[in-house]
């Protein structure tokens, strides 16, 4: 009976392994992927919905299908590793996404294209702060949060937790350009004396005057990396 006890006490005492599937993905929207046939919305994280419209310069701007297309450069042939915390009401997987470079929910939050979840950690607060500061996506638009747009205009929203229940939705694919030469990758990361971490293009003004402290292939690996474009 002693062994029975014991072997009880531990096995409700060892904790339970997180689910944690890896492959490449194709976007749903801003912050839903499908990966080998699995649902999953990016936690912490809430991207205006695919019709949503926002405004920017004083013109309508399509905020819903522009998070959708950054997401998808985000994860095109990148293999992903996402930690599954949850599951939904629609039944979708709820999971924290990994790229050998950032989390996919950080960066759409980072790139101003995601609005906090109530349960968002520190380092998602971090990157609403840089979005914030630097006035990207959202930030730099008129909008309303997706939350109270999905109220305002539940046909659309039903039509599309539907569609991606049945797995319906087609993804919407945008290749970031790579940037590479004879050396390997060509983006110039510098960090100045005054404590600024800027990257420069190939072809731009100062790129062959810039010392590089890091290279990059793509801009995302740079913005990553916690380097803002050179405005030059």
């Amino acid at each position: 009976m002693f062994r029975l006890l014991m072997l009880l006490a531990l096995l409700y005492s060892t904790p339970a392994v997180a689910q944690v599937i890896e492959g490449t993905a194709t976007v749903v929207d801003g912050d839903t992927i499908d990966m080998t046939g699995t649902r999953i919305r990016l936690a912490h994280i809430d991207a205006p919905e695919a019709k949503q419209v926002c405004e920017k310069d004083e013109q309508e701007w399509a905020c819903g299908f522009e998070a959708t297309a950054i997401l998808a450069s985000l994860v095109d042939g990148q293999k992903l590793s996402c930690t599954v915390l949850e599951h939904d009401i629609y039944g979708r997987a709820v999971a924290t996404c990994q790229t050998r470079s950032f989390n996919l929910g950080t960066e759409m939050v980072r790139r101003g294209m995601a609005v906090l979840g109530e349960d968002a950690p520190y380092d998602y607060a971090a990157a609403l702060g840089v979005a914030k500061r630097m006035n990207w996506g959202l930030w730099a638009s008129t909008f309303q949060e997706p939350a109270e747009w999905r109220a305002a205009n539940p046909q659309h929203a039903s039509r599309a937790a539907g569609r991606a229940e049945r797995g319906q939705v087609r993804a919407t694919r945008v290749r970031e350009r790579v940037y590479r030469n004879q050396y390997g990758c060509a983006i110039k990361g510098n960090r100045s004396r005054r404590g600024e971490w800027i990257y420069h293009l190939p072809g731009r003004p100062y790129y062959d005057a810039t010392r590089a402290e890091e290279l990059f292939c793509t801009e995302s690996e740079a913005q990553a990396a916690g380097y803002r474009r050179s405005r030059a």
